[in-house]
């Protein structure tokens, strides 16, 4: 590419070594979560949402369980102001949930804020203001100490305000453009703010280092946090919180680096939605928590009901591969995942063990809401006898023998080929009762009874075309007799009959599925399917459907 002398890291390393948080492995627990995509989400969508809709997402993000949600910038329009005012005074802000609200650090913004945050029940106040060398430079083009006189005259008037508003109000700063400053001025200017409040146990301060244009690799994030966890005063009384941007496709990986480094709350939105590339997406941490067995303290159990109440209410859309939400992210076409997948559900039913496990699924797909008919193996032309037999076990109970699978795998894919497109379970069973099931042509089964019980001398009653007649034949049970009746009337020779059955469905309407196979002179195996409420019955259509096959396959090649 042209041009990459134009470009340098704006970031800035911590002045010491700060690598404590590469010991850990994992996160161990949930951070506290604050929604804010009634706010930074909101404000990122072309059309944003109306009062109503801005409600119904609240009730929503409640229901998920957010404990903590940002639901606007009240100073800065009088659709923000109305949504806060309606919260607070229809008491529609449940008691165990704290909004938060964003103020710049300028007076008349602050004291607007408070006058919207009057009888709030709990609120935190988010002040923040610009730190980084462009804004310092560029757009207020003032020094340091300017920028840090900026913060601590709005921590101090959030102080005074707060005593004279009724409510319960928490504070929280943040510099904004965290990402890039001067560490060493970012750690400085957050003391002189934090010198104004003085949290106590009682009363501690949120302090939230946002990644506002995300500039660097997870690790240097992640180093940076550390470093500010590490000299930050009255650390013990203060909320370490991220916010996450995600314009170098980092956002999740910033968090859980940011969370091992010493943050305890992170900022983010539901499937990332925010300004540019997005916010972090909650909905992924939180079933990155989940996929190690650690409570995101979080519901989403429903993930597709969240995801049409989300695309209404945005108008945004939930990309196909976005994790854990995305239509395709469960599902399989290739035959070796699908077979592997296929296998590792019947070990799972076989062994019954106590975590999942189950090869290329991250997670249960159950767990989330999901249907493992049709979410997790669909058929097309790459697909394989393992996930088109899965299919149909899942969802109509056709455990269909080994060989039968591959057999009929490669018949759907060819049909899946030609018709260029995806194949749905109905259309693939569909297939299946065309080609294989109670077949009659060109020869039908109509009755059959069995005179002698010592060699089962049976006699067939067939159809052929408008032709109706009998046939006799013998062998070492009914089905053999019948099998070797009609090889003897029809002028046909197979061998090798391989044969399976099981009942379809439970109750005293069930009815019996049987499986036949039999091979040509030539190797071919031709196969067959009966279906009947009569266990015999559904044997000898099975019969009938394979024999059909192998003559009119047979008839074709001639």
């Amino acid at each position: 590419m042209k041009n990459v002398e134009k470009y340098a890291r704006g970031y800035f390393m911590p002045p010491e070594t700060s690598l404590k948080w590469t010991q850990k492995e994992y996160m161990t627990e949930a951070p506290t979560w604050c929604s804010v995509d009634l706010r930074d989400g909101n404000q990122a969508l072309i059309v944003p949402m109306n009062l109503e809709e801005k409600l119904e997402y609240f009730r929503m993000l409640v229901d998920i369980g957010f404990k903590e949600i940002e639901v606007g910038f009240p100073a800065a329009s009088e659709t923000e102001f109305v949504f806060l005012r309606t919260l607070i005074e229809q008491e529609l802000i449940p008691d165990d949930v704290t909004i938060q609200v964003l103020t710049q650090s300028r007076e008349h913004i602050i004291r607007k804020t408070f006058e919207a945050l009057k009888g709030a029940k709990k609120a935190v106040v988010h002040l923040y203001n610009s730190t980084s060398v462009a804004q310092r430079e560029q757009v207020f083009r003032k020094s340091k100490q300017e920028i840090i006189d900026i913060a601590v005259a709005g921590a101090k008037l959030l102080q005074q305000c707060a005593e004279e508003t009724e409510g319960n109000f928490q504070f929280q700063y943040s510099p904004e453009s965290f990402t890039g400053t001067e560490i060493e001025f970012a750690l400085e200017i957050c003391n002189s703010v934090l010198g104004v409040w003085r949290p106590t146990a009682d009363n501690p301060v949120i302090i939230n280092l946002p990644a506002t244009v995300s500039m660097s690799m997870p690790h240097v994030y992640a180093s940076q946090i550390e470093y500010m966890s590490d000299h930050l005063n009255f650390r013990e009384h203060v909320i370490l919180s991220l916010h996450p941007h995600n314009d170098r496709g980092t956002g999740v990986a910033d968090a859980e680096l940011g969370v091992l480094a010493g943050a305890q709350r992170v900022e983010g939105t539901l499937f990332g939605n925010g300004e540019r590339t997005g916010n972090v997406d909650i909905v992924t941490l939180a079933l990155n928590l989940y996929s190690h067995g650690v409570d995101p303290k979080l519901n989403f159990e429903n993930i597709p009901a969240i995801i049409a109440v989300y695309e209404r209410l945005t108008k945004m859309r939930v990309s196909e591969r976005h994790p854990y939400g995305g239509e395709l992210v469960f599902t399989a076409f290739s035959g070796s995942h699908q077979d592997a997948i296929a296998k590792g559900m019947k070990w799972r039913e076989e062994k019954e063990p106590g975590t999942w496990s189950v090869p290329y699924l991250l997670i249960d797909p159950k767990d989330i809401g999901r249907e493992y008919e049709g979410d997790i193996i669909r058929i097309n032309s790459q697909s394989g006898k393992g996930g088109i037999g899965y299919v149909l076990q899942l969802k109509y109970g056709l455990d269909l023998p080994a060989k039968m699978r591959e057999n009929f795998g490669y018949f759907v894919k060819n049909v899946s080929d030609h018709r260029q497109k995806e194949l749905m379970p109905d259309e693939i069973y569909d297939i299946f009762q065309k080609e294989y099931v109670n077949i009659k042509t060109p020869v039908e089964f109509v009755k059959y009874r069995s005179a002698d019980q010592e060699n089962f001398q049976t006699t067939v009653t067939i159809r052929t075309g408008n032709e109706v007649k009998e046939i006799e034949g013998a062998g070492n049970g009914r089905l053999d007799a019948i099998s070797n009746a009609l090889q003897t009337s029809l002028g046909i020779s197979y061998t090798d009959l391989i044969y399976k059955e099981h009942a379809l469905e439970t109750g005293s309407k069930s009815q019996a599925v049987s499986y036949i196979g039999i091979t040509a002179s030539d190797g071919r195996l031709y196969w067959g399917c009966g279906i009947d409420v009569d266990i015999m019955t559904s044997s000898v259509k099975a019969l009938f459907s394979a024999v059909n096959q192998f003559i009119r396959l047979k008839n074709s090649a001639s």
